[in-house]
């Protein structure tokens, strides 16, 4: 409450005045300040426990008790939760929570700073977002400098990705509320070495046990955790909270779902370009994952715009070429003969020759008309395909407006960054902004249709996420209505990009399905090639 809140600010007042008046930053003194002001007798348990920098680790006792609170406030839940990888979990973990009870607040930060006995940092920075709570709340009590990362670094003002005051050459601590695959981390290591700061150490209050101190570790990095999560299964258990059952659920989940990131940090350390494989392991999104699993299964990279002038000319193409794609790219809207019974069969087929659908409906409007249309209307185009697009002129809400609607039905978001048509208003800044776009909404956005990422000012993004690029022939040239054409090969090696869309030079094609195979060939081999270059 409002008691708290003041006693709060009074003893980050307390503390700077005595490093003022003293020069010292010993927190014994600074508690002995707070008790003759007469302050909370929480704030002064905290300030004194805290410890500064050689703070002790908390004892059994005091770790159990943290854990059965986090459990009564509901930061840990078990049940059948769907993960943003896709994945049902038996156990969900929300340490956001946290911020809404400061007396638990100040005790993550208490046992967190705990597990850093005897670490060598000048600064720290919290991972986005919940671990900034944590982060700021361990620097007032450790009088060490904090640091923000920005998810999205904006294009205008300062335009910095790391805000603060440090300087080159300056030890990071990285805080963060848990652990997984350790890829949140790296993604703060990350533009933090890019300012010339050291990074050896990360903190976390929970590890999961799924193979994430075994990353950073591949990485130079050393793991500080307060607790594993195999502890709070067992002191769950012990208090009577949770019952054997369940806990043997939760552990045979953490057993069966290790991360492969050491795998892959190590392919990715030896190869300019990772196999489909590889980068299946890194998207966020399960469509994106089923789409590169898909690609290696079948030895396709091929999508096939299906641009023909009804219903049933469509469903005969898909039936032809089925065999040749990993994705089929419908304008459902041009089709004069479309009845729902459409969605049906074109879903049949997807399944008979596994390839994904992709809705190529350039969505441009607000985020509620965005929802409405993709949901409603008579295309329904959240309930059948796998893939749809948007541009992102009107802002990143259009990103909420379509996943409200398609997250929970498994679909996947690609984002317009260039097109292939002369003239085209999509580059340079716009470019830039979309894959900023992308980067921080990954459990929704599977990538980009893109036409040269490898000629992107940042490079082509997180390999988690999926490049298709239109506008693909086996000889380059364009039409007279500004069309530019482009090989497999200069699409695939060249501007590095993932899938080739082929539009006419399958559908016009007096054989189609010998045309798709012939441009499956082609961007395979293309793929092959690039992955020794």
């Amino acid at each position: 409450g409002s008691s708290w809140r003041t006693s709060w600010m009074r003893i980050a007042q307390l503390r700077r005045s005595a490093v003022a008046r003293n020069g010292s930053r010993d927190v014994a003194r600074r508690a002995t300040l707070v008790q003759k002001e007469g302050e909370n007798p929480r704030i002064r348990e905290f300030a004194r426990n805290m410890g500064g920098k050689d703070a002790k680790e908390l004892t059994q006792e005091e770790l159990e008790k943290l854990v059965l609170r986090l459990h009564e406030v509901e930061a840990v839940k078990f049940g059948e939760f769907k993960l943003k990888s896709g994945i049902m979990s038996p156990i969900y973990l929300d340490l956001r929570v946290i911020v809404s009870y400061p007396d638990l607040l100040a005790d993550v930060a208490r046992a967190m700073n705990g597990a850093m006995k005897g670490t060598e940092y000048e600064v720290m920075c919290g991972v986005p977002y919940t671990a900034l709570p944590i982060a700021t709340v361990m620097s007032m009590y450790t009088d060490v400098p904090m640091l923000m990362r920005r998810k999205e670094v904006k294009d205008y003002g300062t335009k910095k990705a790391i805000e603060g005051a440090f300087h080159a050459g300056q030890t990071c601590l990285i805080v963060e509320d848990l652990v997984t695959s350790g890829m949140s981390v790296m993604e703060t290591v990350e533009p933090l070495k890019a300012e010339g700061l050291k990074v050896n150490d990360v903190v976390v209050l929970i590890d999961r046990e799924q193979g994430g101190a075994q990353h950073l570790t591949s990485q130079g990095l050393k793991l500080h955790s307060a607790c594993k999560i195999t502890f709070i299964m067992e002191v769950l258990e012990k208090h009577g909270k949770l019952d054997a059952s369940t806990v043997k659920k939760v552990k045979d989940f953490i057993t069966s779902n290790q991360t492969q990131r050491p795998k892959v940090a190590e392919e990715c350390a030896k190869n300019k370009r990772l196999t489909y494989e590889a980068r299946a392991e890194l998207a966020e999104n399960q469509v994106a994952k089923e789409l590169f699993k898909l690609m290696a299964r079948k030895k396709t990279n091929l999508s096939v715009a299906a641009d023909v002038g009804t219903a049933d000319e469509l469903l005969e193409l898909a039936d032809k070429i089925g065999p040749s794609i990993c994705v089929l790219k419908t304008h459902v809207d041009i089709l004069p003969d479309f009845t729902p019974e459409f969605c049906t069969k074109i879903q049949e087929l997807a399944k008979k020759h596994d390839f994904m659908i992709f809705e190529d409906r350039k969505f441009a409007d607000i985020g509620n008309t965005v929802s409405m249309q993709y949901e409603s209307g008579i295309y329904k185009i959240a309930d059948w395909s796998h893939i749809t697009n948007a541009h992102l002129v009107p802002g990143p809400g259009i990103i909420d407006g379509l996943k409200r609607g398609g997250a929970s039905k498994g679909r996947g978001l690609l984002l317009l960054a260039e097109m292939s048509s002369k003239g085209t208003l999509c580059k340079g800044e716009y470019t830039e902004a979309v894959a900023a776009a992308a980067e921080a909404n990954k459990d929704f956005v599977i990538g980009f249709i893109s036409i040269s990422p490898s000629s992107w000012k940042s490079g082509p993004g997180s390999p988690g996420l999926i490049h298709m690029t239109p506008g693909v022939q086996l000889q380059k040239g364009g039409d007279d209505l500004g069309q530019q054409y482009n090989t497999p090969e200069s699409v695939i090696r060249e501007r590095g990009s993932d899938v080739i869309i082929v539009g006419r030079g399958v559908i016009k094609a007096q054989a189609p399905e010998k045309a798709a195979e012939e441009y499956r060939n082609a961007g395979w081999e293309a793929y092959l090639i690039a992955l020794k270059d």
